[in-house]
């Protein structure tokens, strides 16, 4: 759509030309028809998109998908990474890592991959998992998912029992 208005104003730039050389006002008239026409377009391109249109965000969801199928996969809106998209990694305060370093309770990580989840992650469903207790997978460098909160997780578990 934004291409059609595009061509608009360019056919009103190019209409403005000879009217500002010549003395013949149809080429300004042209122009502003032009103008008018490119105006109009968008009008009309706003109100099928306005918010709580629910034809609208169907096509908005529609036209996302295609955008993603051509760039490739990246997080949806809810920020759940696509199943080839590593999620991103828990923010530990200092604290709560000095704990986790003790703890000896399980984490799920994934062959290659460099996170580790909890069993329930959504992440990892369907997925092919070895269980680590999470002072090894902490010490083989995996580092903990932001989706499922494992180290927030397992270290409230921890103070709870404590």
């Amino acid at each position: 759509m934004l291409f059609v208005v595009l061509l608009l104003v360019l056919a009103a730039l190019g209409l403005l030309v000879p009217a500002l050389t010549t003395s013949n006002t149809i080429w300004a008239w042209s122009s502003v028809g032009a103008s008018v026409l490119a105006a109009l377009v968008l009008a009309w391109d706003w109100w099928r998109r306005r918010p709580g249109d629910p034809a609208a965000d169907a096509q908005s969801v529609d036209q996302q998908a295609r955008d993603d199928d051509h760039r490739g996969a990246e997080p949806d809106e809810a920020g759940t990474p696509s199943a080839d998209e590593e999620p991103p990694e828990e923010d530990t305060d200092a604290a709560d890592l000095l704990v986790v370093a003790d703890l000896v309770d399980e984490v799920r990580v994934l062959d290659e991959r460099p996170r580790y989840h909890l069993s329930s992650c959504s992440w990892l469903a369907g997925r092919p998992t070895l269980g680590l207790p999470v002072q090894e997978a902490r010490q083989l460098q995996f580092t903990p998912c932001a989706l499922c909160h494992p180290d927030a997780v397992l270290v409230r578990r921890s103070r709870s029992t404590s």
